[in-house]
């Protein structure tokens, strides 16, 4: 899995692409915290709960089913005020995207069982063909040189891409507002 500083880099990029300029803060945090919340589902050891369990890591809560829930509920929970009725559909769509992007991300790491993208349906798990980003050590291990090779791995694979989104982003909102009428 990456850490969860790649998920939440993720999200600011992918919501510089898909939230409306002045959607404000809230959607914002919304999206970095349900990028990274699939990984709660480490907590499953704890519970003995088996890796390769619909429940454990990478199963249920990295599905596309799970992101379909899970944005659709925090859109109804967390964005009921009037302010953000006209641009809801976009940011339950970024917050799809985002909590979306966690299983996409963890799929192209190299370790683990890979992801149950189709639970509840399926119990199969994927990898993409090409697996890049190196898989972040659970727990202390992550403080340590491992622990600065994902950095480094994650920094190549998805936080350059990201500004690169990023800046694409915000340059074409910059022509956008330049445009007449």
């Amino acid at each position: 899995m990456p850490t969860v500083f790649t998920h939440a880099v993720s999200a600011v990029a992918l919501g510089t692409a898909l939230l409306p300029a002045g959607a404000g803060l809230r959607p914002w945090i919304l999206g970095v915290v349900c990028a990274a919340l699939p990984d709660l589902d480490v907590l499953a050891f704890a519970f003995g709960i088996p890796y390769a369990a619909m429940l454990g890591h990478r199963g249920l809560s990295h599905s596309i089913a799970f992101a379909l829930l899970l944005s659709t509920v925090v859109t109804a929970l967390a964005l009921r005020r009037a302010r953000w009725s006209n641009i809801r559909p976009r940011i339950w769509l970024y917050l799809f995207v985002a909590v979306a992007s966690h299983g996409i991300l963890d799929a192209f790491t190299n370790g683990g069982l890979g992801i149950a993208f189709f639970a509840p349906f399926s119990r199969e798990r994927y990898f993409f063909p090409v697996t890049p980003i190196e898989v972040a050590p659970i727990g202390r291990e992550f403080f340590s040189d491992r622990g600065l090779q994902v950095l480094a791995s994650e920094l190549r694979w998805v936080w350059l891409p990201s500004a690169a989104l990023i800046a694409v982003s915000l340059g074409l909102r910059a022509v956008r507002a330049r445009r007449p009428g």
